[in-house]
Formats: C-alpha cells, structure tokens, sequence
C-alpha cells in the first residue's frame, strides 16, 4: 500500500508572542507572525509578517518576507521582499522583487544554479 498524505487547505500559522526554537517541515504553506530560531523546509509558500523573526535557513517554493530574517534562503520560484522586510544573508531565488525600503544585506544568485560568466561573448553562437 502507498502512504497517502491528506493536503490541509488552512496554512500553518505561528502567531504574534510564540516562538519556536527548532526545525519546521511542512507540505502546506506556513505565516510567521512569531519568532523561530531554526530552519524552515515547506513545499508551500512561507509569509513572514511584520513582527516575525526567522534566525535559520528557508527552503521553499515562494516566500515573501515582510519581516526579519537572520539566515539563508532559497526559493525556487519568486521571493519578496518586502518594503518593511530586513534580510541579513544569503539568498537563492528563480525570481527574486524588493520593494524600495527593504533592507537586504549578503549575496543573490538567480534563475539557474550555473554561474553567469560575463566574459564569455555571447555573440560567438553563430
């Protein structure tokens, strides 16, 4: 027999006054609106609100980040940040939006995991 998983449509949420200090996994889509000190694995969307607070590393398919972030991302799809968002570390992401007033500071790779040469010459593929 296959182990089936039921998909809940609610998402996780971690309210304001909660923190956690361990890992998350989740197939769903998770909102912190609290404090976590560990890493975040979703298949979903993971949504830091204004007061939230991650210190560890996301790992998810969109996220949009209103919040603080002490850690590593990386998103396979889109990221947001945010105008209120503070992200301190390293950032992996397909598409990646900051709106003016985010403050990010660490490195961005985007779109395919192969490193952009910019001295190759793209005119030589004739």
């Amino acid at each position: 027999m296959k182990n089936v998983e039921i998909e809940s449509k609610l998402p996780n949420m971690i309210g304001p006054g909660t923190k956690i200090i361990g890992n998350i996994e989740t197939n769903g889509d998770i909102r912190i609106d609290g404090n976590i000190e560990g890493n975040i694995n979703s298949k979903g969307k993971v949504v830091v609100g204004n007061n939230g607070f991650v210190k560890g590393e996301i790992i998810c398919n969109n996220a949009e980040i209103s919040g603080s972030l002490n850690g590593k991302m990386s998103v396979t799809e889109l990221l947001s940040l945010k105008a209120s968002s503070k992200v301190n570390g390293d950032i992996k992401s397909g598409k990646l939006s900051i709106e003016p007033g985010a403050l990010f500071s660490g490195t961005c790779s985007m779109g395919n995991n192969s490193p952009v040469n910019p001295l190759v010459n793209r005119d030589e593929k004739k």
